[in-house]
């Protein structure tokens, strides 16, 4: 054997080697046919196994680079090589059928040939499967958040992004899902959903991630979006074909029209903009799809402003309480009132609706419903001191209270210290959504009907109030929503009619206090005396009003006409 020659063509083989792309056996065959034919191989063939356990069981894939058509079957030199993650590849190198035996020099060439072969093997492997963990969420078989940035930067380089939009959506109430039907089956459904949406793409720079739980993002193009929007508005899934077992899925979705190439240079530009609409559509109880655009932006701009000067504006006192009258109807008295807030900033009065639920995303409304309970006790205080009728208060408490473990101390605190007694204040708290909320709610209600605290349920019958609401837990009051009231327009009055008088006779029979709010009209009030609720709130009789013009109702006796 030349010398020479070898050395060149082991050369060639290792450079050719360098070059290729992966380990594509046609292409790996092709760098090493010089040397196999140097080297007298008749064969070249590796058998490789998952793990020890396919090895016994004989399970393996099988890859031949060279086959002279002349190998020698008994003549073999067989290497077995375990990798890290336990993966075992054997290579067999056959010499030519007929040809004399290997020399050991030629032995030892053997032996170099197959470490090399399997060091590049093993790196090309490597590389893929490094290249799968960086890039596929390994769950779902599925891209993950890197595949869509490095595709995303890739459209923003070539300035061809206008052509599509992105959609980043939320499964509802997904963790319930698992719990009803099972972890397993809630994958498949998963799954089964996904492959609906990605049945919708066929363009090479369209795709769908999964960036963790049930969090997605779709890059697709513009002209597909209404398609995925109807699979995302809701879509029967069957997770048990036998007996046609299945399950209703929706999202909430956050969509980015890209239209301008220059309002995105970087794909974060993209997540920044789709996750906020998608974080707005998960908050919101209007509307299950959002859309990135720029009244959002001037929005979220405008709740940045009202987060970053609510702490200010509490230390200033710039939040008032303004007191709306609960009426009782059969001698339209001022029977008690509830407080409302309305925040003055730089002259300007500010809608609850718009500051509200800014607050209501973070702890900061908490603080405004301590500030507002103890102005409330403050006013109750200086009432009682100048001799004035007194009625029992009403004040909100955010459902965000509920994490509080020591709420009822901070409530009864903030009485005690102001010296108010307990029967002139009731705090409001609306409906809950989860068993754990449930549980608190009815644990502080507890507390505060210990304490002589009375307490109304809000808005009943505005959301997903049950029955079980008002059986467990011990209210007062049961404050029915204005949506209850027969209004002009309805398209069931009559329905509504027969809810009202049931709901109203129920609440009685329990014992509890029945207040109807929003009353606007002579009709309206004339129903709650016709099925004897006997206390009404809304701008028939009074609107919220500042605490002077309170004062001056309660001072003066005040009495509504009839």
């Amino acid at each position: 054997m030349n010398p020479t020659r070898y050395l060149t063509a082991l050369e060639n083989f290792i450079l050719k080697l360098q070059q290729l792309p992966g380990a594509d056996p046609e292409q790996i065959s092709e760098a090493m046919a010089e040397l196999c034919i140097i080297l007298r191989f008749g064969k070249v063939e590796v058998i490789t196994y998952e793990n020890q356990a396919a090895e016994r069981l004989g399970s393996f894939a099988a890859n031949c680079f060279y086959d002279s058509g002349k190998a020698c079957k008994s003549a073999c030199i067989s290497k077995r090589i375990t990798a890290i993650d336990e993966k075992i590849a054997l290579y067999n190198i056959h010499s030519i059928e007929g040809e004399a035996e290997w020399t050991e020099e030629e032995r030892n060439r053997v032996n170099i040939f197959i470490a090399i072969l399997s060091m590049f093997n093993e790196k090309s492997r490597l590389a893929k499967l490094a290249h799968h963990i960086t890039y596929y969420d390994s769950d779902l078989g599925m891209y993950n958040l890197k595949q869509f940035m490095k595709c995303a930067g890739g459209l923003c380089h070539s300035r061809r992004i206008d052509q599509f939009t992105v959609v980043r959506f939320n499964l509802k109430r997904f963790s319930a899902v698992n719990q009803f039907i099972g972890r397993e089956n809630g994958t498949l459904v998963m799954k089964k959903l996904i492959g609906l949406i990605d049945d919708l793409l066929d363009d090479e720079n369209e795709l769908i991630c999964r960036i963790g739980g049930d969090n997605f993002l779709t890059l697709v193009k513009s002209d597909k979006l209404q398609p995925i929007l109807d699979i995302l508005s809701g879509t029967s899934i069957i997770y048990d074909e036998p007996h046609n077992e299945r399950i209703f899925i929706t999202a909430t979705v956050g969509v980015f029209i890209i239209k301008d190439i220059g309002s995105v240079n970087l794909p974060t530009d993209i997540m920044d903009r789709v996750s906020l609409a998608a974080h707005i559509a998960k908050e919101s109880s209007d509307t299950d799809v959002v859309y990135f655009d720029d009244d959002l932006l001037a929005r979220i701009k405008h709740n940045d402003d009202i987060s970053v000067n609510f702490q200010k504006a509490l230390e200033e006192r710039e939040f008032l309480v303004y007191y709306q009258p609960k009426v009782a109807i059969n001698g339209r008295h001022i029977a008690g009132a509830e407080a409302l807030c309305r925040w003055i900033h730089n002259g300007q009065m500010i809608s609850p609706g718009e500051f509200i639920p800014v607050l209501e995303q973070g702890r900061d409304i908490c603080k405004l419903d301590f500030y507002m309970l103890d102005t409330v006790c403050k006013d109750i205080r200086r009432w009682l001191d100048n001799g004035m009728n007194v009625v029992r208060i009403s004040v909100n408490l955010s459902r965000r209270h509920l994490s509080d473990t020591d709420l009822l101390e901070h409530i009864i605190e903030i009485i005690d210290r102001n010296n108010v007694p307990h029967k002139y204040i009731e705090i409001e708290l609306t409906e809950t959504t989860t068993d754990v909320e449930f549980r608190d709610l009815k644990r502080i209600i507890g507390g505060l009907q210990q304490a002589g605290i009375s307490t109304s349920v809000d808005d009943f019958g505005i959301g997903y109030s049950s029955l079980n609401l008002i059986k467990e837990i011990p209210w007062n009051v049961l404050k029915l929503d204005r949506s209850l009231l027969p209004a002009k327009g309805d398209e069931n009055p009559v329905q509504k009619d027969v809810m009202f008088k049931y709901i109203v006779a129920m609440t009685q029979e329990m014992g509890l206090e029945c207040i109807s709010e929003g009353v606007e009209t002579k009709e309206q009030v004339q129903l709650l005396e016709d099925n004897k609720c006997n206390l009404a709130q809304g701008f028939y009789f009074d609107k919220p009003l500042p605490v002077e013009e309170f004062e001056t109702r309660l001072d003066e006796n005040y009495f509504y006409d009839r």
